[in-house]
Order: structure tokens, then C-alpha cells, then sequence
């Protein structure tokens, strides 16, 4: 598994368990990158679903990325804040066609003043169930959902308070 380099634009794929596409970022732009980490920045970019739809996203996102976690997180740029999204999911690997990480349904959206919320527990459950999840993965999500949520309380990683800021001026340096 080889590393993007900084500066390279890379797509992000996401799967499901059993193998299918689930959802590819066309482009973002690698930020900082070292076998553990990428850090990467987006805006205006393509997304295809897995039917074959497409959507622009809205507004800038920096993605965070960890090859020891269970987990990714986007943090969008809006007018009033900064958002969340952390989708549950496998650590990310890299090789030369994508970035790429399984999707676990779950999902945690956090608020600019720092709420948050659990969603899609409904479609984890079913999907367990349906592709058959081993145990190991299901505990190994509810620690990192556990994980996750510290993180946020305690502000810590991408939910530090200069973070987004800092990647994002990075990301201008880039389109200039």
C-alpha cells in the first residue's frame, strides 16, 4: 500500500461489506499525507451513488482519515459553522487507484456547537444482519463509535477548535 503524495488530487471510494461500491468522491485534494494519515480537502466535487446518481457537494470539506480507526470524518465549511459527519467504517488503504475504506452505516453528525447525534442505527442493524456482520466487527464499531465520541467532547483530532481552519488554508494554498 503505497501513500499519496501532498498536493495530489485522489479519489475517495466508499464500500459496503460484501464487496459493492457504495459511493466514490471524485476528487480531493491530499493535504497531509504519511502511512497512518491522510488529511484531504474538497469543494464543488462529484459524488456518484452506487445507482449511478450524481451530486455536486455544497460547500468546502476538509476529510480526516486514520489507518488505526474505525472511523472518517468530514467537517464542512458553512456559514455558520462548521458541521460534522463521521461515518463508522473500516480504516482507510491506499493504492493507486483510490482511497478507499468499507462503510458501516453508522454515522455521527456533530453540530457547530458541538451536539451531536447518532444516526442510521436502523440501517447498521439491517445490514448486519443482511451481509452478516461477525461479531468482531460489531464490537470493534461500538468501541470506535465510543472512541468517536470522546473525540468530540473532549475536541480533540479534526474537532479541535483551530483544525478545519488551519487544513483549510492549506487547501487555498493549493487552488491559488
Amino acid at each position: 500500500m503505497g501513500i499519496p503524495g501532498e498536493g495530489d488530487k485522489v479519489q475517495i471510494q466508499s464500500y459496503k461489506h460484501d464487496g459493492h461500491i457504495h459511493r466514490i468522491w471524485e476528487e480531493t485534494t491530499v493535504l497531509k499525507s504519511t502511512k497512518s494519515l491522510v488529511i484531504g480537502a474538497n469543494d464543488r466535487t462529484l459524488v456518484t451513488e452506487s445507482d449511478g446518481r450524481t451530486w455536486i457537494t455544497r460547500e468546502p470539506a476538509i476529510c480526516y482519515f486514520h489507518a488505526d480507526y474505525w472511523f472518517n470524518i468530514i467537517g464542512m465549511i458553512r456559514e455558520d459553522g462548521i458541521y460534522y459527519y463521521c461515518n463508522l467504517g473500516s480504516p482507510f488503504i491506499y493504492d493507486e487507484e483510490a482511497l478507499k475504506y468499507i462503510d458501516y452505516d453508522l454515522d455521527v453528525k456533530v453540530f457547530p456547537d458541538m451536539t451531536y447525534t447518532v444516526l442510521d442505527e436502523d440501517e447498521y442493524e439491517y445490514h448486519r444482519k443482511k451481509m452478516g456482520y461477525p461479531d468482531v466487527i460489531d464490537q470493534i464499531l461500538k468501541r470506535n463509535v465510543d472512541h468517536l465520541i470522546r473525540w468530540i467532547r473532549q475536541r480533540k483530532g479534526p474537532f479541535s477548535p483551530d483544525f478545519i481552519d488551519l487544513w483549510y488554508e492549506r487547501y487555498l494554498t493549493y487552488l491559488r
